[in-house]
């Protein structure tokens, strides 16, 4: 790889699919910007909040967001993150997708797109370094789309209390405690959750905590660890919250990974 290039280089590629490897500290905030490419975003450490004109969502390691070219977008970070973006020419295949995605990575996909980020940006077409990137949009195409999204809101107010929970996610908080400090009324701030995000408080209080957890568990740590970094007294507790939401046990959904 090239010993340093920007977001511009990979659009002034003569190639249609490139890679970017970027750093970012906790608390960072990208700024609302567009690309002329489409972007496969995707975290190898940390969560991004990522706002778009099509909606906001939360991406923890281990996912990755689609971005099509020319959608106004911003991030935050939490945590530090290294941050993979893959850029793709929208006539790069037709069954691109049309709008954003927030899609599982494989490990193979993972590897592929770290692998990316170190290949030039005028490699040779029909090389070993051509068919690395082709092979980031056929695994792209079978990608898993994922069925726990954590949408964020567009009011500011509540945007800042989430992203606070997304902070510190094992943080003992109630309804009642967030109405308050931003002034409004306990039933206010939970019609502003059912408006806003289509669910109550407490549903995507518990949503944003698991999706938060899965990329720990993947990382080994113990059940009882992360049930505590997540707001949970138990391992048993959060083994039962785990098995309502996505039908198995904890250890079961590894086995499955």
């Amino acid at each position: 790889m090239e010993s340093f290039r920007t977001a511009e280089d990979c659009h002034r590629s003569p190639r249609a699919v490139t890679a970017l490897a970027s750093d970012y500290p906790h608390g960072c905030y990208i700024g609302p910007h567009r690309h002329l490419r489409a972007q496969l975003i995707h975290a190898l450490t940390g969560v991004m909040t990522v706002m778009s004109e099509h909606g906001s969502w939360v991406v923890p390691a281990g996912r990755a967001l689609w971005m099509p070219a020319g959608s106004d977008h911003a991030v935050r970070v939490f945590g530090d993150v290294s941050m993979r973006t893959v850029f793709v020419a929208p006539d790069a295949r037709p069954s691109l997708p049309g709008g954003c995605e927030v899609i599982e990575v494989s490990r193979f996909l993972r590897e592929a797109i770290v692998a990316a980020t170190r290949i030039r940006l005028d490699y040779e077409l029909g090389g070993r370094d051509h068919r690395v990137m082709e092979l980031i949009l056929d695994e792209l195409d079978t990608a898993p789309r994922l069925q726990l999204h954590v949408p964020m809101p567009g009011d500011a107010r509540l945007m800042r209390l989430c992203e606070q929970l997304i902070a510190n996610p094992s943080e003992a908080v109630t309804l009642a405690d967030l109405a308050a400090g931003i002034n409004v009324s306990e039933r206010t701030l939970a019609r502003l959750f059912h408006r806003e995000l289509g669910m109550s408080f407490g549903q995507w209080l518990r949503r944003m905590r698991l999706l938060l957890s899965l990329p720990r568990l993947a990382a080994g740590v113990s059940v009882l660890q992360v049930a505590l970094e997540h707001g949970y007294d138990s391992p048993s507790a959060y083994s039962a919250m785990f098995r309502r939401t996505l039908g198995l046990a904890p250890t079961a959904y590894l086995n499955a990974q």
